[in-house]
């Protein structure tokens, strides 16, 4: 059982994945996380992002390594446990050029299809899951809020965090990300390629109860919290 949840950055769909995940007790999968990882190494070593032969040449060289749970994604950089060091406003700015680089996504959706091949039923989401990675998955879900919410939520879990970082700049990286990104799950807004969900006045936990009554609606048998 594959289930996917694509759309934009702020739209509430990594927190209520992993959320989903735990309720139905499967693995979740943050692609977000590998393309953040990517960039995060690319900084460490000196790559010069607006050179894409030498991103992709450093995607081709590095181990990259996932460890999905039901109620997270551990990335590993090489051995090195990068899972909290990647979620930085400055990561996010970095990670956009690795993102549009077709080389580098490529040799990544081929490391989630083996994840998904791996673990086979798992929650997974991103911008490209239901579109490109998992064309045949179970369900999909498409997950959007306004750009106004989404900077709200982006500021306040990098405060939660403890960065300080002007909410004007994080609208900013979100719009260029968007500019980039919405490509990626635009074949999911066709009437009937996936369950479309605006979560600007939901609160995660009716995100989640939404995405389940989808599932209860579609007769899936994944145990008792599906039925």
């Amino acid at each position: 059982m594959i289930i996917t949840i694509d759309g934009s950055a702020g739209s509430g769909k990594s927190t209520a994945a992993r959320k989903l995940a735990a309720r139905l007790e499967l693995p979740y999968l943050d692609t977000g996380a590998m393309y953040r990882a990517v960039a995060y190494h690319a900084l460490k070593q000196g790559v010069d992002f607006d050179d894409p032969e030498a991103l992709t040449a450093l995607v081709r060289r590095v181990k990259l390594e996932l460890d999905c749970g039901p109620t997270h994604t551990r990335v590993k950089i090489d051995g090195r446990d990068v899972s909290e060091a990647i979620r930085s406003n400055e990561i996010s700015r970095y990670t956009s050029p690795v993102a549009r680089t077709q080389p580098i996504r490529d040799i990544l959706v081929e490391k989630q299809r083996a994840i998904g091949r791996k673990l086979g039923s798992l929650v997974t989401e991103g911008r490209d899951q239901g579109s490109v990675v998992f064309p045949d998955a179970d369900l999909k879900f498409v997950m959007e809020a306004t750009i106004d919410k989404r900077a709200q939520r982006r500021h306040a879990e990098l405060q939660a965090d403890g960065e300080e970082v002007d909410i004007a700049e994080v609208r900013r990286n979100l719009e260029s990300r968007d500019a980039v990104d919405a490509r990626q799950w635009a074949p999911l807004l066709e009437p009937g390629a996936a369950i479309h969900i605006d979560t600007s006045r939901m609160t995660i936990g009716q995100v989640v109860d939404r995405l389940m009554a989808h599932i209860r609606q579609m007769g899936r048998g994944l145990g008792d919290e599906a039925k």
